[in-house]
């Protein structure tokens, strides 16, 4: 495993840059020490994020080795605690906003997660969650390969409406969705492309595009007040 980020997240170094930058092209800086959870964070690429941007962030990870290299990598002082993300160890109504990027894909299920991140936001409070688009081309294809080769799928992909759903039927609402093309590496030089104004309007204006090229997609929802 390499030691960079993406290869501590198991994402290859273009794919990471890929989602982080399209995580701050949504983003939008409010107003400075608020509290947030990254849950599941893995070496910890959001959480310096945010906390370059003056909140205070937690840090959240199963595996105690992935924490140790995000406290290494860490000069602005986020707290790290070793949970699970369906079962947290924090009083109700504590964050002001929460991140579950990049986690969905190892639970057995989204609900779970979902409910106990809900309990832990305060009302108003912002939820920032990914998946692995089920309905993207590439993913039925080699889905499709796993079945007929009798292959474990080592993987879980989610389905957009059914993910939206979830998050609804979790206690959140205005839940929005955005797509996420990324990339494969051997043509990542198409990245560009795809993250162009051009293709935004064409994601954004024909949805059945989006959900056919994404790679994966971000849902942003609210704890209603």
């Amino acid at each position: 495993m390499r030691d960079d980020d993406a290869g501590i997240a198991g994402w290859t170094a273009t794919g990471l840059d890929a989602r982080v930058r399209r995580f701050l092209k949504l983003w939008k800086p409010g107003e400075s020490g608020l509290r947030w959870l990254d849950a599941g964070c893995g070496a910890g690429t959001y959480t310096r994020i945010l906390r370059g941007q003056h909140r205070e962030v937690v840090g959240v990870d199963y595996s105690l080795p992935t924490l140790r290299r995000a406290a290494a990598r860490d000069e602005e002082g986020a707290v790290y605690t070793v949970a699970d993300v369906t079962s947290l160890p924090f009083r109700g109504e504590q964050f002001d906003g929460v991140l579950c990027l990049g986690v969905t894909q190892a639970l057995a299920a989204g609900e779970p997660a979902l409910r106990e991140l809900a309990r832990l936001l305060k009302p108003g409070g912002e939820l920032w969650i990914d998946a692995l688009n089920g309905a993207c081309l590439v993913h039925v294809m080699g889905s499709l390969k796993r079945r007929l080769r009798h292959d474990p799928q080592h993987l879980r992909y989610e389905w957009p409406r059914r993910l939206l759903r979830s998050v609804r039927d979790s206690g959140f609402s205005d839940a929005r969705l955005y797509w996420m093309p990324i990339m494969p590496a051997e043509t990542r030089r198409l990245q560009r492309l795809v993250e162009s104004e051009s293709a935004a309007w064409v994601l954004r204006n024909l949805p059945w595009i989006g959900a056919l090229v994404s790679h994966g997609f971000i849902v942003r929802a609210r704890k209603p007040a």
